[in-house]
């Protein structure tokens, strides 16, 4: 890759688009957005359908573009669950439900179904019971509708559960809720992403189309548009979202580059659909598809072009490097979105990729065939080797999930070492271009090991607290810069262990409970848990400390706040789960409570109170 490309003023506007939205960009509805009605009265909608309906055990789930809302002007987007019926894509539809804000819990580390909304420009969800049609879809929309529901269809009908939703993610992105053990194999074999309808489908039914159109001794013009045409339709039928969009727009700028006789390029291709995409929709920089989707292309594109394949090689042999290498560059460009979103790096991955790809980008080929001849009336002559490939494909993901350490769970990294991270594989992705002196490698080695030393220096001289609540559930977490501790066992462990790999801690020092524990599932089945101290049973009364290193705790009766701010302990044991503790904290210039039930934090000089269904953080 040219040392130009990154000088272009697209690349450049590029970066300053990201950056702008990255520091100054913010979710949030518009004055006429469709939030603005949200009451505890039912209101009448008017909008189109703007996505194929996800059908669920009670509902089916789309989203709406508003137009109107009890006669008003509106705009903005609706999350509806539709109860009997399931609405069709782009149609025009009138109905009456009580408008909600999306409900959501913002427990640090854990899945917010409202923050995941925002990001897709949604502030708005309701139910209903049913809905009616003021408007159908034009036909192309319903064509296309109708094919997409046909082929899912016809695969639920003759193949098993599994293989159907394997066959229906594979081909379309819709793979439906597949059986926890099966997902958990997909994320630990690092396939997951071979259910999702990528860019690599587009390429490949292009690529498919002119083949076909080849047979046929079609001119090079004419198989290049109706190429382009297939693959706009296998766009909208997969769903067109991020990763589609910017494949086809690729696609797009290539062919009209060849018909033009000029040679667009991959990467501008790639840069102009991405700040296009951020213009129009600027919340997608902050989706983990979108940033995995243009991470990994990017990455692709660096390698293929920089690492060249010698062409005396045998072309097989070339056909598994090119794989391993585009392989390996993905697994390495995403690492810490895999680190800081799925606290997980698959180790098998890159030799699970190596024969599941191919075998993938058959199995699409193969399924859709399959389709065709079930039209036919000849499913029968492809049935079976269909059903055998995802069978196939169902036990290699299994198989290399199985491999000792085939994933590895690991803890977020901070901003520092992210930025770090991307400088040092920047380097070696450019290692073979002439450009690359040795006046590069070494700013961009000192930039790294500055970033490293602002890093240890932050995370040994920083204390933070954390303050979890959900449903008035809370559990207090303590960063210091040696030691990790967990204060309540209210919350499921499961999402106390999500927390602390997102403040990047994948062991806790000691947990100190502050009621008398009850039967819930220990944190130690889910982190490694160093000491579990326990109000109320040997000789853990109030009064009782524990040294950890210069660290003091100390175990207190409950503390409440009163109205003039100062703190009051409730003093006395009945022998019920109604008795309560306090723990504070000294070491040096440290000094806190954790109050009883973790609802607040005292400190020298103020209180901190936790917040329903929120995170709050504080700074020591």
């Amino acid at each position: 890759m040219n040392f130009c490309v990154y000088k272009r003023p697209l690349f450049l506007s590029l970066l300053l688009l990201i950056a702008t939205i990255t520091l100054f960009y913010h979710p949030q509805p518009s004055s006429k957005d469709v939030s603005r009605f949200i009451s505890k009265n039912a209101v009448y909608v008017v909008g189109r359908v703007e996505s194929f309906a996800v059908e669920k055990p009670s509902s089916y789930n789309v989203r709406v573009k508003v137009k109107q809302v009890n006669g008003e002007p509106a705009t903005g987007i609706l999350y509806l669950r539709s109860a009997q019926k399931s609405p069709a894509w782009k149609e025009i539809i009138a109905f009456t439900g009580v408008l909600k804000e999306p409900y959501g819990i913002a427990l640090l580390g854990n899945f917010d179904w409202r923050n995941y909304l925002s990001y897709k420009n949604v502030f708005t969800e309701t139910r209903v019971e049913d809905y009616k049609v003021l408007k159908p879809s034009a036909w192309l929309y319903r064509m296309i509708s109708a094919l997409r529901g046909s082929i899912l269809e016809n695969f639920e009908t003759h193949f098993p559960k599994e293989q159907a939703q394997i066959g229906g993610g594979i081909l379309l992105g819709e793979r439906g809720d597949l059986a926890p053990e099966l997902f958990a194999s997909f994320q630990d074999s690092g396939a997951i992403h071979l259910l999702v309808a990528s860019g690599g489908n587009v390429g490949f039914v292009t690529l498919l189309t002119m083949a076909a159109c080849g047979i046929f001794s079609l001119s090079r013009k004419k198989s290049l548009l109706i190429s382009l045409g297939i693959a706009g339709i296998y766009t909208l039928l997969a769903g067109a979202d991020a990763p589609l969009l910017r494949a086809y727009f690729m696609t797009v700028c290539a062919v009209m580059g060849y018909l033009f006789k000029r040679n667009s390029g991959i990467f501008q291709g790639l840069v102009l659909s991405c700040f296009l995409l951020l213009l129009f929709h600027p919340t997608a920089l902050f989706e983990t598809g979108f940033q995995m989707s243009f991470l990994a292309t990017f990455a692709i594109v660096l390698v293929v072009n920089n690492y060249q394949i010698p062409n005396k090689w045998p072309s097989w042999i070339r056909f598994f490097v090119q794989i391993f290498l585009a392989t390996l560059a993905t697994q390495l460009v995403l690492l810490p979105i895999f680190t800081n979103v799925f606290y997980k790096v698959s180790l098998a991955g890159l030799a699970a990729n190596m024969v599941l790809v191919p075998l993938a980008s058959g199995l699409l080929g193969l399924s859709f065939a399959y389709y065709v001849f079930e039209l036919l009336h000849l499913g029968f002559i492809l049935y079976f080797p269909t059903l055998w490939g995802l069978r196939i494909f169902a036990g290699l993901v299994r198989f290399f999930a199985s491999l000792p350490f085939a994933s590895l769970t690991i803890s977020a990294w901070g901003p520092c070492l992210i930025i770090a991270y991307y400088i040092g594989l920047f380097l070696i992705f450019h290692l073979p271009c002439p450009w690359l002196s040795r006046k590069c490698w070494v700013t961009g080695i000192a930039v790294i090991v500055l970033l490293l030393a602002v890093h240890f220096w932050w995370e040994r001289k920083t204390t933070r607290i954390y303050l979890l609540n959900e449903w008035h559930k809370n559990v207090v977490l303590v960063k210091m810069p040696t030691k990790t501790f967990v204060v309540g066992n209210e919350i499921s462990p499961e999402k106390i262990k999500a927390a602390l790999y997102k403040i990047g801690r994948s062991r806790v020092d000691a947990q100190f409970v502050l009621r008398p524990k009850d039967e819930k599932d220990s944190l130690a089945n889910w982190v490694p848990v160093t000491q579990e101290i326990v109000p109320f049973t040997s000789s853990v009364w109030p009064g009782e400390r524990w040294q950890f290193d210069s660290l003091t705790v100390t175990l207190r009766w409950g503390l409440y706040p009163e109205e003039n701010g100062r703190l009051t302990e409730r003093r006395g044991y009945t022998g019920s789960k109604e008795d309560v503790v306090s723990y504070c904290f000294e070491e040096k210039k440290i000094y806190f409570c954790v109050g009883a039930d973790g609802r607040f934090v005292a400190t020298i000089d103020k209180q901190v109170f936790s917040k329903r269904n929120k995170t709050v953080s504080l700074k020591i």
